[in-house]
């Protein structure tokens, strides 16, 4: 899944650069994660970092973004311009 960033956020600017895919970026209020390029950083780290940085925990998974580890390798892999590696039963 993609992660989500909750109307807790107190805008300390930690998570943003600790996103490999920089998908987390200052929105109107508070700092937003554009869905399409999470991975909770799948393909990077062992855990979204994000989530590791923030001082007040408001870094939840997304409720309406689901997606599995598969998924979220193939999105890591899209967005770094890594081939897929070709299933060999397909």
């Amino acid at each position: 899944m993609a992660l989500l960033i909750t109307d807790e956020c107190i805008n300390c600017d930690v998570c943003e650069p600790e996103c490999p895919n920089n998908a987390i970026y200052l929105g109107a209020e508070i700092y937003e994660i554009d869905p399409a390029r999470c991975t909770e950083c799948v393909g990077h780290h062992d855990e979204p970092q994000c989530k590791v940085v923030c001082p007040v925990e408001c870094i939840e998974l997304h409720p309406a973004w689901r997606e599995d580890q598969g998924q979220l390798m193939a999105k890591y892999r899209r967005l770094t311009g890594q081939a897929v590696e070709a299933d060999p039963q397909a």
